[in-house]
Formats: structure tokens, C-alpha cells, sequence
């Protein structure tokens, strides 16, 4: 009977040793883990600011090289006079209480 009394004490105590263990471990590493996490985040982030910036100014040049052999310029109107329709969701009811 005290050997598994002593077996379930050691497990108990093995169990909150791996706790503070833990603990102690996580205090040393995790905020080396964190910065190291917002590194590579802000990398891929100004990797893809850069993508964007380059095909940004690829399409200004083209579209600035069509202007400069053509003057003129064409605005579509055909959707700046339909009016914006709005949905009809349902009728206004207006009531007045009873007393």
C-alpha cells in the first residue's frame, strides 16, 4: 500500500517539477521566440511593400508611356449617369401607442 502511495506521490511530484521547469524555461526562451516572430513578420511585410511598390510603379511608366503617345483623354461616363439604385428593404410603418 505505501508503495503506491510513494509511486502516485513521486508522479505528483514529478509532475509539478515539470511544471516550474516549464516555467522557468518559458521566462528564458519565449520572448527570444516572440522577437525573433515579429523579425520575420516585419521582413515578409516590407518583402511584400517592395512587390507591391515595384509592380506599383512598372504599371505608372507603362500607363505614363500610353498618355505620352496619346493626348487624348477618354472618360466613360455610361455609369456616372445611372443613378445608384438602393435595395427596397421594406415600408416605413408608423404607429402610435395605445393607452
Amino acid at each position: 500500500m505505501q508503495e503506491a502511495s510513494m509511486s502516485g506521490l513521486r508522479w505528483i511530484l514529478g509532475i509539478i517539477a515539470f511544471y516550474y521547469i516549464f516555467k522557468f524555461l518559458a521566462r528564458i526562451f519565449l520572448p527570444v521566440l516572440v522577437k525573433k516572430a515579429v523579425e520575420n513578420a516585419s521582413e515578409n511585410f516590407q518583402r511584400q511593400q517592395q512587390q507591391y511598390q515595384q509592380n506599383y510603379n512598372q504599371a505608372n511608366s507603362w500607363q505614363n508611356t500610353q498618355t505620352n503617345n496619346n493626348d487624348e483623354i477618354i472618360i466613360n461616363t455610361a455609369n456616372a449617369k445611372k443613378p445608384r439604385e438602393t435595395k427596397k428593404i421594406g415600408d416605413y410603418v408608423d404607429y402610435e401607442e395605445i393607452d
